[in-house]
């Protein structure tokens, strides 16, 4: 089976997790700061903070900011449920702003649209790898007063208009990332929080470890903690930073291999009138942590659900990013959101199929996906 994503772990990947299972430390040990420190190093970043999930970083840095309840915050509907339910978890509505046409990610100019007295922060999030313009988003920002947090976790690897690493964050106060499995590097579960802050780095350390510090320990007693804040246990083991560190080493090989592949794919598809590839803003390099294609299938004369169940009989596994946010039954009932208010998402989500993509994939395999795609294709037609 060709998975539309999968992991790639060597010798070195496992030698590196038995060796901290052979270590005496296997949570809150040194791997976790060696870790942290090499994702700064790669980004450029001053400050970064490992965490338990992509998901476990969008939260904890929404609630670094310390952003009044009831206020809101903007993002993209063009995502997974997480870029927008760390604001809930926080207090804060979440407000859409609709995608650009060719990059599917969030439009500048529709965030100025939804800004409003209550807006306190904006979620760019960077889909497939592609960063978005974060030069229009930051001066956006500036000019209205908000926090911006990216939502990278398609995107380390990637990098700006001005050929700088995604998470340096140069345009942002906080930058998140996902480990994942099916993410350009991984680190079985986890996740890391980059900001140039120092305020917002001590507090997402107390966030990360139940709010609790070691403060008055030395004249107390080396028992003593205190919970400063109300924090969450959200630490990343030192079993999965061990892993983490091996992978980063690989992550620009990973990527070269991801953009030959899609480099393949788009020569591939670019003279087939209902395939539509995906389209990378020539200032930006993206780590393309999915390769989606918008397929005409009312042209093709069958459903989206039939043309997955035929790749799948030929092993070939695909998937769907994203169903719009906004379409989620949650966010309708809770508030008010519904089909029709973000068209150019829908429209883009009624044709999207995400195809294989990952760096353990032969060439052979990626001519093999091809075929099986056109064969699908032409019999259809």
């Amino acid at each position: 089976m060709i998975n539309y994503g999968k992991q790639w772990i060597d010798d070195d990947d496992i030698n590196a997790v038995v060796e901290t299972l052979k270590s005496d430390f296997l949570t809150q040990g040194p791997k976790v700061k060696k870790f942290e420190d090499a994702i700064c190093e790669y980004t450029g970043a001053n400050y970064c903070v490992a965490v338990s999930s992509g998901t476990a970083a969008i939260h904890i840095a929404v609630a670094s900011l310390q952003i009044e309840k009831s206020r809101e915050g903007i993002t993209s509907p063009n995502t997974f449920m997480a870029s927008s339910n760390c604001m809930i978890y926080n207090g804060i509505k979440p407000v859409f702003a609709d995608i650009d046409n060719e990059t599917y990610c969030i439009d500048p100019e529709r965030i100025k649209g939804k800004i409003t007295e209550n807006t306190h922060l904006i979620i760019p999030v960077h889909f497939a790898g592609q960063p978005c313009d974060m030069d229009k988003i930051k001066k956006i920002a500036k000019q209205n007063g908000l926090f911006i947090i990216e939502d990278a976790t398609h995107a380390i690897g990637s990098k700006y208009d001005d050929g700088s690493r995604v998470g340096n964050c140069k345009y942002s106060d906080l930058t998140i990332f996902s480990f994942h499995p099916v993410k350009t590097i991984t680190s079985g579960e986890g996740g890391a929080i980059t900001t140039n802050n120092k305020e917002l780095y001590k507090r997402l350390l107390l966030l990360r470890n139940h709010g609790i510090t070691k403060k008055n320990s030395e004249s107390i007693g080396p028992w003593h903690h205190g919970m400063q804040i109300l924090g969450y246990n959200y630490r990343l083991s030192d079993l999965h930073a061990s892993l983490g560190i091996s992978q980063l080493k690989k992550l620009d090989k990973f990527v070269k291999r991801r953009r030959e592949i899609v480099e393949k794919y788009n020569e591939a598809f670019k003279n087939i009138d209902w395939i539509t590839t995906p389209y990378e803003r020539p200032e930006v390099y993206s780590a393309f942590h999915l390769h989606v294609l918008k397929i005409d299938f009312d042209k093709i004369g069958k459903s989206r659900k039939q043309v997955m169940e035929e790749l799948r009989e030929r092993n070939i596994g695909t998937q769907v990013h994203y169903i719009p946010v906004h379409t989620q039954p949650y966010y309708q009932n809770k508030f008010g959101y519904k089909w029709g208010d973000y068209p150019i998402s829908e429209k883009y989500y009624q044709k999207a199929l995400s195809i294989p993509l990952y760096p353990k994939m032969s060439d052979e395999d990626v001519r093999y996906v091809i075929s099986m795609i056109i064969k699908t294709f032409e019999e259809i037609v």
